[in-house]
C-alpha cells in the first residue's frame, strides 16, 4: 500500500520545555525538535510565542543582554539546521531602532526569510505586552542583523498549493485577524505562535475559535501554545497545540504536555473548496516569498472516515437525519401546495428507496394537513417479486394508514414481449427494462386517474451509476430521494424505525435487512436472486468515490489511495480498483439519464441535478480518468 497521498502536507506544532531567559537552552531544545520533525516528514514546524527567550521574561525584555542573546542563538539555530528541508517559525523579541517587536523568525535551509511581527499588542491585566512591545511597523519592514526583513502580511510559498502565513497569538483574537488577510492573499496553511495562560473554560473557547476560524478561511491552522517552563508566578501555561483543517480538528494535544504534535493536512482539498466558493475572493496585498525547499515524503497516518455522508457521532447523526427528512418533506409539501394537488402515487416495492419515499410523503401530507388516504401506494408484482418484499410493502402501507393496492403486471409484460418479438426465456436487459417501464406507465396513468403526481424513489447513488431504467424508474413527477446517497438512505429509514411504533419498527427493520435488489429476475427457491451490489459493487465504496470526486474534484489515484486506508481490512486493493473502474465508467456513460431528471429537493453539498450543481455533457470522454486507474 502506497503511503504518500497527493496533496497532503505534514505540519508540526511544538511545545518545548523552556527555561525563562535561557536562550541557549531553549534553542538547543528547538533544534532537537526541528530535526525530529524533519525526520518524521514534517514540511512545517511552529513553536510558541517568544519561545527563544520564554514568554514570561517581564522587564528582562528591556535588557540588552537578553535581546542580544536571543539574536545570537537564533542565528546559530538557523545555521545548525541549514541541512534540513523544513520551514520553521520560532518566536523571539527583536530590537529595531527605538522599538522592540514580538516576532516570528521564519527560516529554512539556513536562511532567515522574514520576521512577521505581532500586530495586536494586548494590555489587559493578565499580561501587559504593551509595556515592552510595539505593534509591527506600518512600513512592513524590520532591520535585523544588518538586513531588512518583511514583517507584515508575508507569505511563504512551498509549492503544490502549500502557502504558509504566520500570525502571533492575539492577532487571531482581534476583530480583524491577521490570518484573514493572509488567507485572502493565498495562504492555505496558517501558523499561530501563541502563549495563552490557562484558565477555566479558556481551552474550550480557544479550541472553538481555532477550529471555526480554519473553516471560515478554508485553511489549515496550526496553533502552538507555550507550556512547561514558563514562569508560574501569577499564571500557568498548558502547551495547548491544535492542527485544524477547514473546521475539522485533525489533531489536538492534551493540556500540560510538551512535545511535538503532527497533523497531515490536505491542501488540495482546501484549494478545491475555495474554488467552489463563489464568495471567496483572493487579493494580492501580501508579500509572497518563493521557498526553494523539497517537500518531504511521509507515511500518513490520517485515515478518512469511510462514510463521508454520515456523521460519526450518534447524536449528530440523529439530528442530521431529522433535518434531512424535514427538508425532503418540505420540498414535496411545497410542490403539492403549489400545484394544488392532494394525491401522491408511489410504487411501493418493499425495498429501501420506495420505503423512504413513502415515509417522506407521509410527513409532507401531515405538514400540509392532508389526510393520508390521499397517498396511494401500488405494488406491481412480476417475475422477480418475492413474498418478503411484497408483504413488507403491504404491512408498511397499513402501518402508515395509506391506500394500498396490488396491480400485477406479469400479463401486461408478457403481452409486450409478444408485441416486440422478445423471447421471455432470454433474461437480458429487455426482459428487465420492460418490467420497469411497465411499472412507470401504470403509476403515471394511475396518478392521472386521481389527479395526482408520481413520487420518484431513485436515490443519488443510483443516479451516479445510472442504475435506473431510462423512462422507467428513472422518471417521476417529483423525486424526493434524488440527493440522498444509498448509505444515508439506510440511516434515514433506521432513524424513523427507532422513533416509531413497535409495529412500524418491525417492518422497517426487516426492510433494512432485505438485500438491495430491483427484483427483475426470477427468484431462486423463493429468495431474491438479483442483488444490486453483486452487479455494480458495494454502495459504501461508490458513495465514497462519489463524494470525493464531486465535493473536491480529487483524481482517481488520490481517491484510490485514500480508500485503501479508509476501507483497510474490508476491501483489498484489487477490489477497490475494480469498483473504482466501474464507478468512473458508469458515471460518464450514464450522464444522459441525469440530464433529464425530474425536480427534487437538494439536501446536501453533493447533488447531480443538471439545473443546479452539476453541468456535464452527456458525451464527455472518460479516457484520461480510466488511463489513470489502469496505472494504479
Amino acid at each position: 500500500m502506497s503511503k504518500q497521498i497527493e496533496g497532503y502536507i505534514r505540519i508540526a506544532a511544538a511545545a518545548p520545555r523552556v527555561k525563562v531567559a535561557d536562550c541557549p537552552h531553549n534553542t538547543a531544545e528547538m533544534e532537537k525538535m526541528i530535526r525530529e520533525a524533519s525526520e518524521n516528514g514534517a514540511a512545517v514546524i511552529v513553536f510558541p510565542e517568544l519561545s527563544v527567550t520564554g514568554y514570561t521574561c517581564g522587564d528582562l525584555f528591556r535588557e540588552r543582554k537578553l535581546i542580544q542573546s536571543a539574536q545570537d542563538c537564533l542565528l546559530a539555530l538557523i545555521e545548525n539546521t541549514k541541512d534540513l528541508d523544513i520551514l520553521c517559525a520560532v518566536g523571539l523579541p527583536v530590537a529595531a531602532g527605538g522599538a522592540l517587536y514580538n516576532c516570528a523568525a521564519v527560516f529554512c535551509r539556513g536562511e532567515l526569510l522574514a520576521l512577521p511581527a505581532k500586530q495586536h499588542i494586548p494590555n489587559y491585566n493578565e499580561t501587559d505586552e504593551a509595556r515592552w512591545f510595539t505593534p509591527a511597523p506600518e512600513n512592513g519592514m524590520i532591520r535585523f542583523d544588518g538586513d531588512w526583513y518583511d514583517c507584515r502580511n508575508v507569505l511563504f510559498d512551498l509549492g503544490h498549493d502549500a502557502v504558509v502565513g504566520v500570525e502571533i497569538a492575539d492577532d487571531l483574537f482581534a476583530a480583524e485577524p491577521v490570518s484573514t488577510r493572509l488567507a485572502l492573499g493565498g495562504a492555505t496553511i496558517l501558523l499561530n505562535l501563541a502563549c495563552s495562560n490557562e484558565m477555566v473554560g479558556r481551552a474550550d473557547y480557544r479550541r472553538d475559535l481555532v477550529r471555526m476560524h480554519s473553516g471560515r478561511l478554508a485553511a489549515a491552522y496550526a496553533y502552538a501554545d507555550a507550556g512547561f517552563g514558563e514562569s508560574t508566578t501569577d499564571m500557568v501555561f498548558a502547551g495547548h497545540r491544535m492542527i485544524c483543517e477547514n473546521a475539522e480538528m485533525i489533531r489536538e494535544s492534551k493540556l500540560f504536555e510538551t512535545g511535538i504534535l503532527y497533523g497531515d493536512v490536505d491542501v488540495e482539498r482546501l484549494i478545491q473548496d475555495r474554488r467552489r466558493m463563489s464568495t471567496w475572493k483572493e487579493h494580492g496585498e501580501c508579500v509572497v516569498l518563493e521557498i526553494g525547499m523539497k517537500l518531504p515524503a511521509f507515511d500518513t497516518d490520517r485515515v478518512m472516515y469511510p462514510f463521508p455522508f454520515i456523521p460519526k457521532d450518534s447524536a449528530e447523526l440523529a439530528a442530521r437525519c431529522e433535518s434531512i427528512l424535514q427538508m425532503q418533506a418540505a420540498g414535496l409539501a411545497g410542490r403539492l401546495g403549489h400545484i394544488g394537488c392532494k394525491t401522491a402515487v408511489i410504487g411501493l416495492s418493499g425495498g429501501l428507496d420506495s420505503t423512504l419515499a413513502l415515509l417522506v410523503t407521509a410527513r409532507a401530507f401531515d405538514l400540509l394537513g392532508y389526510p393520508r388516504d390521499g397517498i396511494r401506494t401500488v405494488s406491481m408484482p412480476c417475475f422477480g417479486t418475492t413474498k418478503r418484499t411484497k408483504s413488507n410493502a403491504q404491512y408498511l402501507a397499513e402501518e402508515l394508514q395509506v391506500d394500498f393496492r396490488e396491480i400485477p403486471i406479469t400479463a401486461a409484460v408478457e403481452q409486450h414481449f409478444k408485441d416486440i418479438g422478445h423471447d421471455p426465456s432470454v433474461l437480458d436487459v429487455t426482459f428487465e427494462n420492460a418490467q420497469a417501464r411497465e411499472r412507470t406507465q401504470v403509476l403515471m396513468d394511475f396518478a392521472n386517474r386521481f389527479n395526482g403526481i408520481v413520487i420518484g424513489t431513485g436515490d443519488l447513488s443510483e443516479l451516479a451509476l445510472g442504475w435506473a431504467t431510462y423512462n422507467g424508474d428513472h422518471m417521476s413527477m417529483y423525486g424526493v430521494n434524488g440527493s440522498i446517497p444509498k448509505t444515508l438512505v439506510r440511516h434515514l429509514v433506521r432513524h424513523i424505525a427507532m422513533t416509531g411504533s413497535d409495529a412500524l419498527r418491525r417492518v422497517l427493520l426487516d426492510i433494512l435487512d432485505t438485500p438491495v435488489s430491483p427484483e427483475l429476475l426470477p427468484p431462486k427457491d423463493g429468495e431474491i436472486a438479483q442483488k444490486t451490489e453483486d452487479l455494480v459493487g458495494p454502495y459504501e465504496l461508490h458513495d465514497y468515490f462519489l463524494y470525493y470526486m464531486m465535493r473536491f474534484g480529487f483524481t482517481p489515484g488520490k481517491i484510490y489511495a485514500m480508500a485503501e486506508r479508509s476501507f483497510a481490512g474490508v476491501y483489498d486493493a484489487d477490489t477497490i480498483k475494480k469498483w473504482l473502474r466501474t464507478f468512473y465508467r458508469r458515471f460518464f456513460t450514464q450522464q444522459f439519464k441525469r440530464s433529464c431528471l425530474p425536480d427534487g429537493p437538494k439536501v446536501g453539498s453533493v447533488t447531480l441535478s443538471p439545473r443546479g450543481d452539476f453541468h456535464m455533457p452527456s458525451d464527455a470522454s472518460f479516457r484520461i480518468w480510466m488511463e489513470e486507474i489502469e496505472k494504479l
